[in-house]
Formats: structure tokens, sequence, C-alpha cells
């Protein structure tokens, strides 16, 4: 039989103690935060970026203090609703989505799961949540009030252009945001003394007609209306507008870095990295239905000057002084 002395006796009681009280800690459950978006993971990677960088920002790790359970449609809408009934049954404590389409999926998919949508344009006229002060629901995010900024859109295109005569409206009319905004803009329009032509497009293969259509109308200026489908060809629209010499605006500065004449929004980088903080915030137990969904806090107009003068456009020096950024 092994003695013990009485020191050797308390130092084991306390060893077994303490290996007991080790066992008896639960193990810190991982959240997992699922991500829903319509665009090619491709085309979204760098707002993707943005958001996990503001997660960063507040001390999150990826693979070691969060799970990121991703999933793209792929610029196929259809296939929202059955992603996001694969997020709801993976058990995520909170989606992040954009757009009208996917936040729509996300909702029919779940009420009890927080949803947090990065960007969105009238979230109460979507009918995603009651009020901007109280959300109500388990949904809640920021707003890129593209629906209130659209008259100032036209304006800048009227200022730029002062003889414009007709404007061409091109969105996604799938997207209940994007028709909104048509709504408004005709509105703004007929304000202008200025006639509208729409051209829906509804996939990839749209674009060619649209912009056909686009050259028999022969407009002066162009409004894109972004969502992810526009955004994923935004090349192409960029191209076309320049090919045909028409000065066109947009919803977001991608599409001036990408080569388009002007664009008048918030950055959509920054309301991404600001959704990371109603992550946080409901991970550490807020309830969504009481998050304020905020809008932007800066809206921004950048334009490129070397576009501007490939279309023989001079812009105006009251519109350069109020430009966030000018590129050439």
């Amino acid at each position: 039989m092994i003695r013990y002395a009485p020191l050797q006796l308390l130092a084991l009681a306390w060893a077994l103690a303490a290996a007991g009280a080790a066992l008896a800690q639960p193990v810190q459950k991982v959240p997992r935060i699922g991500m829903l978006f319509a665009p090619p993971e491709a085309v979204h990677a760098p707002l993707r970026d943005a958001f996990l960088q503001g997660l960063r920002d507040l001390g999150y790790e990826e693979g070691r203090t969060i799970v990121l359970e991703k999933r793209y449609a792929e610029g196929h809408p259809e296939r929202l609703p059955k992603l996001a009934s694969e997020l709801v049954e993976l058990k995520v404590d909170v989606i992040v989505t954009a757009a009208f389409p996917a936040i729509n999926a996300a909702r029919q998919a779940t009420t009890t799961i927080p949803i947090v949508f990065a960007a969105t344009g009238d979230p109460v006229a979507a009918g995603h949540i009651s009020s901007l002060a109280r959300p109500g629901g388990n949904i809640t995010g920021l707003s890129v009030l593209a629906t209130e900024t659209t008259p100032k859109r036209l304006q800048l295109l009227k200022d730029v252009h002062p003889g414009a005569a007709r404007v061409a409206l091109l969105f996604n009319p799938t997207d209940f945001g994007m028709t909104v905004r048509v709504t408004e803009a005709q509105s703004a329009a007929r304000a202008l003394g200025i006639a509208t032509t729409t051209h829906e497009v509804r996939n990839s293969a749209d674009f060619d007609r649209a912009f056909a259509a686009m050259e028999k109308a022969r407009p002066d200026v162009l409004l894109a209306v972004v969502d992810g489908l526009t955004l994923q060809h935004r090349r192409r629209i960029v191209e076309f507008a320049a090919a045909n010499r028409i000065a066109a605006i947009y919803e977001t500065s991608e599409f001036v870095e990408s080569g388009g004449l002007m664009s008048y929004g918030p950055s959509a980088a920054d309301n991404y990295r600001r959704a990371a903080n109603y992550v946080d915030r409901i991970l550490k137990g807020a309830k969504p239905a009481e998050l304020p969904v905020e809008q932007p806090s800066k809206i921004e107009l950048v334009i490129n000057a070397k576009s501007a003068r490939a279309l023989g456009l001079v812009i105006p020096q009251s519109v350069l002084l109020r430009a966030d950024r000018i590129l050439d």
C-alpha cells in the first residue's frame, strides 16, 4: 500500500478538485454566422471582405471565435430559398444578407433566427420591418437610402447634361426595391422635364436586348439601378454607355471605378463593415426587434474625370466642388 504524507494528500485533493472543476466547465459554443447572397461570390467578395474586416475589428476571428456558413446563389436568385433553408437547418445564430430577394428568402425560412441586412433600399416599403426605429420581428440592419436619393441622381444628370431630354432606366424588375426606385426616378424625371424609357434585365441574356432597345430609344442619359445582377455586369453597362456616348449615373462607386461617369450613394463597403456591429450586439444578447435600422452616415458623389472627357462633357464647377472623390 502506498502511504501519502498529509501535505501530499492535500496536494492530491486539490489536483483532483481542479480536474473535476475543469471537466465540469461547459464547452464554449462558437457562434455560427450564416451569409446569404444572390450575386456570384467572386463579384460579392469585396463586400464580404468588408463585413469580415468589421468582425475582425470587433475581435472576432474566423475559425476560432466564429464559424462562417457562406451561401451564394451565384446569380440565380431562384436558388435562394433552398440556401436559406440550409442555413436554418444548420441552426446558425444569425443570418447576414442584403437586397430584397435574399432578405425575403431568409424571412420566409425563419421567424426566429436573427437576420441582419447589410444593405437594402426601403425596408419598410418592402415589408421587411414595421419601422426604422422599432423593426419588430427577427430582422434589422442598414438602409442605403436608395429611393430617397434617386431624385438627386436625376438632378446631377441634368446638371452635367443640361440639354438631356430622355433618360433610360436600367433595372432588374424581380427585385422589389429596384421597382420602387424606378417609380421614384420616373416621378423625378417628370419634374425635370425629362422623358423616361424603362429597360428590364432579369438575367445575363437580357442585357443585349436592353442595350438594343436603348439604341433605338436614343437616350441622352442613363440611370442604372444597382442590384446584384447589374453589379455583376457593371463593365458591360459602363462599356455600352461609353460606346454610345451616354452620360450615366450609378448608385454605387464600383461602377465609376470600372470606368463609369459618376455615382451618388453611400459606400456599400462601409455598410457591410457596420453590419458587423449588429451581429456583435445580437451575439451578445440584443434582440433584432429592438435594434433600430441605421441609415448611411454619408452620401458620396464620385466622378470619373477621364470618362467625362471621353464623352466630351465639361463637368460644372458647382458639381466638381460637391464631389467627394474625382478619379482620373
